[in-house]
């Protein structure tokens, strides 16, 4: 089964869900088997809908059950949502959540024990086709079902499979939350280059540059980051003096960080229970 033979619904018409929707229709999914759910029907997915031709919808009753049914809607809305869709879900529907802290056995308890479940979890940045995106794959998830979420969620950036549920969790702290992480260094340089004595508008331009090019160099680069930092860093240099402080074994940015997504990681475990 290919992408472009495929019936899709898609559940919520939000960022993410049109992201996805963007680039489903890029790889070749026929919209004329695409049904998309939001009982808000926004107006921009409205106008999406009379230029490309897939369905738009407020509710999910009387659509017989498709191939795939992909959920994206805000985990607080998912015990609202999720008993209307058993009636869309059949015994080769796969079901792909996108939704954080929304937990397989929450899936079951509303679908059925024999309903197939793929949990992801992708990243803002697949907004603009860079996302990062891992998955776990229920009991019964065939292989051909596999490889066809894989091709989905690949639409978005870079996919990969996890073993286990467990470590969506950690999944949610690395990549998940992530990119706020980043955006927050930009923050922090551009205060730190204010301090430094450069004026507020000049310091969050090259504190924001600088880490888009340091991702594009890292993204269109085979080496290692670790290459690519030593690369910069000459020895006893002004680089070396920074990352003497970055890299201290007590206080540094490693450290930091393992204590920050232990926190994102646990609290994801507490928002699944």
């Amino acid at each position: 089964m290919t992408i472009g033979d495929i019936s899709l619904v898609l559940v919520g018409a939000g960022k993410m869900g049109g992201a996805m929707l963007s680039g489903w229709l890029d790889m070749g999914l026929n919209p004329a088997n695409v049904t998309v759910i939001d009982p808000g029907l926004p107006q921009e997915m409205n106008q999406l809908a009379e230029q490309k031709g897939f369905r738009f919808i407020a509710t999910p009753y009387g659509i017989v059950c498709p191939d795939v049914v992909v959920v994206a809607v805000k985990p607080q809305v998912m015990d609202k949502v999720l008993p209307t869709l058993k009636s869309l879900v059949g015994a080769s529907t796969v079901v792909i959540s996108v939704a954080a802290g929304t937990p397989v056995s929450a899936f079951k308890a509303h679908l059925g024990e024999e309903a197939l479940v793929v949990r992801a979890m992708p990243n803002t940045p697949a907004q603009v086709g860079r996302g990062m995106t891992a998955a776990f794959a229920s009991h019964g998830v065939t292989a051909s079902m596999r490889t066809l979420t894989a091709a989905l969620l690949s639409s978005m950036g870079m996919f990969v499979w996890v073993e286990s549920e467990g470590q969506i969790d950690a999944v949610t702290a690395i990549s998940g939350s992530g990119p706020a992480y980043v955006f927050h260094m930009v923050e922090a340089m551009a205060s730190a280059g204010e301090a430094l004595g450069l004026d507020a508008e000049t310091a969050g331009i090259l504190a924001r540059q600088t880490i888009v090019g340091a991702g594009e160099l890292l993204h269109q680069s085979a080496l290692p980051a670790a290459t690519l930092r030593k690369n910069v860093t000459s020895p006893g240099g002004t680089t070396a003096a920074a990352l003497n402080v970055l890299m201290a074994e007590q206080g540094g940015l490693g450290a930091l960080m393992e204590k920050a997504t232990a926190a994102a990681r646990d609290r994801s475990i507490e928002l699944s229970k």
